[in-house]
């Protein structure tokens, strides 16, 4: 079987059009690569920038504390004897003067009433007495009487009124103890639990109280502020860099264990003249109403004092602040010539979502807010304002290279 021939069809051309087909094919080939090796411009980047500006910041400190009662009174008896009867709800609040326990008054009672007999006794002998010294003062004179019958006399009289003040004293001392069988409340606030029941055996002055009573409305916040942190703001209130605002100096604020504000403003009251040498604090006490009991003795709180007013304050966003290797605040800002430049901060402290800068920018920078992960110290970008959207430049159009494709004959 004689073998198949296949004739290609470049081979048949003539060989000019050989020449020009592979002409074309060259040049079809060189703009394929020209086209791949040409690339776009390369973009500038672009950043959001804040511009720092100076401001009037008033400074306040937060610092941890705790509520105790204004005033707190720890019940006792004053004399011995039976509990009768115990007049008053636990955990209820009284008033002061409110009678609160009532000890067997029946003894008190019977000394009241000697004391009183005892005393009318030396009173009805007084008058006798003068008398007697009268008529010996007389008698005296014509020498009826001698001279040692008028001086007993007058020592008897000067006894009986020396009786009559002591028997005064003891009606006095017992009208006292008859009292002090009311036992009653000497401030108003809330009692707690009773530690005696009816029937129970006292005695005066005894060491366990019978009730204790708070004075809630107003409530004292103790809280402790470090020395050294005390002497910082005294330097910088001498500096000038923080001025005392005279109007809310001593006002202060309160911030309740589950982060919510206190609703009532209060005053601070006085700051302790000695150290705790165990904690190296200083107590501050503040006073705030408490008219809705809302604040409890004991319970944990925040109180927000007033520092100052710093009336050239620089507050950048904290998302502008980073750190270095070594661990200190830094920011990149873009300079006069429109590059990236980092700048070595001095944070004083956070004031919500933003930086108190001290040193390291002056009023006018631009600090990167946004774009700093893609720019790096000397390179040049584009700056934005910080909250502006950026408009994204036209990208010039690139084809790209086709493959040729194969033909099946």
């Amino acid at each position: 079987m004689p073998a198949m021939q296949y004739n290609h069809p470049i081979s048949d051309m003539p060989v000019r059009w050989r020449i020009v087909l592979t002409a074309l094919s060259c040049g079809l080939c060189l703009t394929a690569c020209k086209r791949q090796v040409q690339a776009p411009p390369p973009m500038m980047p672009e950043v959001a920038t804040v511009t720092v500006t100076r401001q009037l910041v008033r400074l306040t400190t937060e610092l941890p504390g705790r509520t105790s009662p204004y005033r707190i009174a720890e019940i006792r008896p004053q004399v011995n004897g039976l509990i009768l009867k115990r007049l008053f709800t636990e955990g209820a609040d009284v008033k002061e003067g409110q009678e609160l326990y009532q000890i067997d008054p029946a003894p008190f009672q019977a000394a009241l009433d000697n004391a009183k007999a005892a005393l009318g006794r030396a009173e009805a002998n007084l008058p006798a007495i003068q008398g007697r010294v009268s008529r010996y003062k007389e008698a005296l004179a014509d020498k009826a009487v001698s001279q040692q019958d008028f001086d007993d006399a007058s020592a008897a009289l000067r006894q009986a009124e020396a009786d009559i003040k002591y028997y005064q004293a003891m009606v006095e001392t017992a009208r006292i103890n008859l009292n002090y069988a009311r036992v009653v409340s000497p401030i108003s606030g809330r009692i707690g639990t009773s530690t005696v029941t009816d029937g129970a055996i006292v005695t005066a002055y005894q060491p366990v109280a019978l009730a204790t009573i708070q004075q809630l409305d107003p409530i004292y916040v103790d809280v402790p502020q470090s020395a050294t942190e005390l002497l910082r703001l005294k330097r910088r209130l001498e500096a000038g860099q923080l001025k005392h605002d005279a109007a809310s100096a001593n006002k202060v604020r309160l911030i309740l264990p589950d982060g919510s504000d206190y609703p009532l403003e209060g005053t601070l009251q006085f700051q302790d003249v000695s150290v705790d040498p165990t904690t190296g604090s200083v107590i501050l006490r503040m006073v705030f109403p408490n008219t809705n009991g809302m604040l409890l003795p004991g319970m944990f709180v925040r109180g927000v004092v007033q520092d100052g007013v710093n009336e050239q304050a620089i507050l950048i966003p904290q998302q502008t602040v980073a750190r270095d290797p070594k661990g200190n605040p830094v920011a990149l800002i873009v300079n006069a010539e429109n590059k990236v430049e980092q700048r070595l901060l001095v944070v004083d402290r956070e004031i919500g979502d933003q930086c108190l800068i001290t040193a390291g920018l002056e009023a006018g920078d631009r600090v990167i807010a946004e774009g700093s992960q893609k720019v790096r110290p000397g390179v040049p970008v584009k700056a934005v304002p910080f909250g502006q959207e950026a408009k994204p430049e036209a990208i010039p159009a690139t084809t790209a290279p086709t493959k040729p494709v194969a033909k099946s004959n």
